[in-house]
C-alpha cells in the first residue's frame, strides 16, 4: 500500500496529529510518496519508517497510488485535481483549518479515520466534475472543476452580459458582475453565498446561479447534470474572467464558452457512514441556538 501526502505547510499545534497519522498509516503502508512543499515542512519533525518518494508539485503521484490524503483545507484538497486529473485515485481530506465540506476528517478524528483506512472501513463518494470543452485547451489539460466554473467580470464599474443555453435552448440573458455553472460539491461554496441552493452529491444536477443579478426576479435554477450549457459574453470591457474552481484565465467577450459533466468523477474517501445531511447540520450550524 503506497500513499501519497499532499498539502501546504500547517501550524506546529497540528504536528503531533501528523505524526500519530503517519505512524498508523505505517503499520499497513510499504511506502510514501510526499510532494516537495510538505516534505520540506515536516522532514524535520516527522521520523519516516518506511522508504519515501520526493515529486514536484506538477508531477503524478503515480497510477500504484492507494489513496491521496489532502493534509489543509477544502482549498488544498481542490488542489489534489490539477494532480490527479483522470487518475480515479481517491483523496482522503484531513481539515487543519475551520470550515471543510470536502476536507471532513477533524483532528478528533484522525486516529480513527486512519485505522479506518488501513482496515478498509471506508467508502468511495464519486463526485460529479465539469469539463471546459471550448474554447479547446484554455485551461490546457487541466479543463475540469470539481466545484464550479465561472464566469466574472474584470471591470468594478460595469456588469458583463451573458446569454446562457441548455442543450441549445435559450435560458436566459444575465444582466449580471457573473455567472457561476456549479456542480452538487460546488452547490455549497461560491454558489451557496450567492443565494443558489444546496444540492445533495448523489443528485445528478447542476446549478446555474447569476453573481449580482441586475434583474431581482433572476433565480438559480437546477438542471440536469446531462446537459451541455453554451455561454456568449458581451459588455462595454472587452475582457472578463474565466474560472475553474481557483484557476482562472482571462479571455475576450468575442469567446464562446461550452461547459458540461466530465466523463470522469472525483473519488473521494469517506470514513464511517456518509451523511452528508449531517454533514450539512454541523458545519454551518443548523439547529443551534446561540442564546443558549
Amino acid at each position: 500500500m503506497k500513499i501519497a501526502f499532499f498539502g501546504r505547510s500547517f501550524s506546529g499545534d497540528f504536528m503531533d496529529n501528523f505524526r500519530l497519522l503517519v505512524s498508523i498509516l505505517e503499520q499497513k503502508a510499504t511506502s510514501f510518496v510526499f510532494y516537495e512543499d510538505l516534505y520540506r515542512h515536516i522532514k524535520d519533525n516527522v521520523t519516516l519508517r518506511k522508504p519515501v518518494q520526493v515529486v514536484s508539485h506538477h508531477e503524478a503521484p503515480g497510477d500504484d497510488i492507494f489513496c491521496v490524503i489532502s493534509i489543509g483545507g477544502d482549498g488544498t484538497l481542490l488542489d489534489t485535481i490539477t494532480l490527479l486529473r483522470d487518475t480515479g485515485i481517491p483523496v482522503l481530506g484531513v481539515n487543519t483549518g475551520r470550515l471543510g465540506f470536502l476536507s471532513a476528517i477533524s483532528t478528533e478524528e484522525i486516529k480513527y479515520a486512519a485505522e479506518a483506512l488501513i482496515s478498509g472501513d471506508y467508502s468511495i463518494d464519486r463526485r460529479t466534475m465539469l469539463q471546459l470543452t471550448e474554447p479547446v485547451n484554455l485551461f490546457g489539460d487541466i479543463n475540469y472543476a470539481l466545484n464550479e466554473l465561472t464566469v466574472l467580470k474584470r471591470d468594478n464599474s460595469t456588469m458583463i452580459t451573458i446569454s446562457a443555453y441548455v442543450d441549445d435552448l435559450f435560458l436566459n440573458t444575465y444582466w449580471a458582475d457573473g455567472l457561476i455553472i456549479a456542480t452538487p460539491t460546488g452547490s455549497t461554496g461560491y454558489s451557496l453565498s450567492c443565494g443558489g441552493p444546496i444540492i445533495s452529491p448523489e443528485s445528478k444536477n447542476i446549478v446555474i446561479t447569476p453573481i449580482a443579478t441586475h434583474n431581482l426576479t433572476v433565480r438559480p435554477i437546477v438542471i440536469p447534470d446531462s446537459s451541455r450549457v453554451k455561454l456568449r459574453i458581451s459588455g462595454r470591457t472587452q475582457d472578463y474572467l474565466v474560472l475553474l474552481d481557483s484557476r482562472s484565465k482571462p479571455l475576450s467577450t468575442t469567446t464562446e464558452l461550452v461547459v458540461k459533466r466530465a466523463p470522469f468523477s472525483f473519488n473521494l474517501v469517506c470514513i464511517g457512514q456518509k451523511d452528508f445531511y449531517k454533514t450539512i447540520r454541523n458545519k454551518l450550524a443548523w439547529g443551534l441556538d446561540k442564546r443558549n
